[in-house]
């Protein structure tokens, strides 16, 4: 009997990874004749990266800028997506907000004016450098507001004001924003595809916009945001000498709030297509062929709930399963779906820690994963 495994992280507690490993080492224990394959997967945002890394794509380490200037290491991934010899670089790794440094009580330093998505940029130079003909970008979980205008400058764009001198990094700066000069882009973008995994549809500015809904999360006070939501407007303004109707247009799309409005940059400069995460990730790892051959699919995140309902990983594999008929249990750590919304959902059964042990799903989940994996295991056997 073939099992596949492939649950998101359970966040706070466990990666996808750890997951797929407890819940595997419980199913072997009960039934060592089982043949497992452990796949885990993510949403297109944060662990992105290394789900991929998991199913068999090369890293690449890279030196680049985080988030407020300083200098780090971050990775991409290298692999084939739809036929193609791609890249895979995840925002987070690079302009992450969990990047961030501490104070002494471990509140992060945070500095929404400034922060920057420079290393993602860098990022994308490398993949070219690797001649990677399709670059995917995982855009959540990013500590910048600056509209991509630091992943771009990456790429060779100039943001200048009136006296032709660039701008600081970060959306602060974008204040003294005169002209936006593309010639000295990267060509080697008009050759290439992007993919971006977008799960939101917030356009660049106004009520819904990246700085009014996201930029407080990233320690933005409301002036800060309104100086931010200023700061985007005048980029796409000052863009459309440019680029014309498509940067105006662009910030009105859905999606260009993504990510402090890398998303924006991403669709309007780069060309890039708009994909959602979980799909993009089950390409990543060819879940599809991974999945046709099992008897049974096991997948999972941290809580199931109406969000997941919207398409979530967990979702996103079901249908995966569902189009080879195969049954697909989920595992969780909380569920407030009721069975008939589960079985709606496509799941055969669902299990959720907390109605176990809603103390020792936090303190050991690995621990319950595994005797839940164990469960299962001789509920095959019977």
């Amino acid at each position: 009997m073939r099992i596949v495994v492939a649950p998101d992280k359970f966040r706070g507690t466990l990666e996808a990874a750890e997951v797929a490993s407890a819940l595997a080492g419980g199913l072997l224990a009960a039934r060592p004749d089982l043949d497992i394959r452990c796949c885990p997967v993510a949403d297109g945002g944060e662990g992105t990266l290394a789900a991929a890394l998991v199913n068999g794509w090369t890293r690449v380490d890279v030196p680049a800028t985080g988030p407020l200037g300083e200098p780090r290491t971050a990775e991409f991934g290298i692999g084939t997506f739809e036929g193609a010899r791609s890249a895979l670089v995840e925002l987070a790794v690079a302009s992450g907000l969990a990047l961030i440094p501490t104070d002494e009580a471990g509140r992060p330093r945070t500095d929404p004016l400034r922060a920057t998505s420079r290393g993602t940029g860098e990022l994308i130079r490398a993949a070219l450098d690797a001649g990677c003909a399709t670059i995917v970008l995982g855009i959540g979980g990013s500590a910048c507001t600056d509209g991509g205008t630091g992943l771009l400058a990456a790429l060779g764009a100039r943001f200048l004001d009136t006296a032709g001198t660039a701008v600081p990094d970060g959306g602060g700066g974008l204040a003294e924003l005169a002209r936006v000069d593309l010639d000295g882009l990267d060509p080697r973008i008009a050759g290439t595809r992007f993919v971006v995994a977008c799960d939101v549809d917030n356009p660049l500015t106004g009520p819904r916009g990246s700085a009014a809904v996201f930029a407080p999360q990233k320690g933005a006070d409301p002036g800060q945001v309104a100086v931010l939501d200023a700061n985007l407007g005048r980029l796409a303004e000052v863009l459309s000498d440019t680029l014309g109707a498509a940067a105006r247009d662009g910030a009105v799309r859905p999606g260009a709030g993504a990510a402090g409005g890398v998303g924006y940059a991403a669709m309007t400069v780069l060309g890039a297509e708009p994909r959602p995460g979980v799909d993009v990730v089950l390409g990543l790892v060819d879940l599809d062929t991974q999945v046709a051959t099992a008897d049974l699919v096991i997948t999972g995140e941290g809580s199931l709930d109406s969000q997941s309902l919207g398409g979530k990983t967990p979702l996103g594999v079901a249908r995966t399963a569902a189009a080879h008929g195969v049954p697909v249990v989920a595992v969780s750590g909380r569920c407030t779906l009721s069975p008939d919304q589960l079985r709606a959902a496509g799941f055969a059964a669902g299990y959720a820690l907390a109605d176990r042990d809603p103390v020792r799903c936090f303190t050991d989940t690995a621990g319950m994963l595994a005797e839940l994996g164990r469960e299962l295991g001789d509920q095959l056997a019977g």
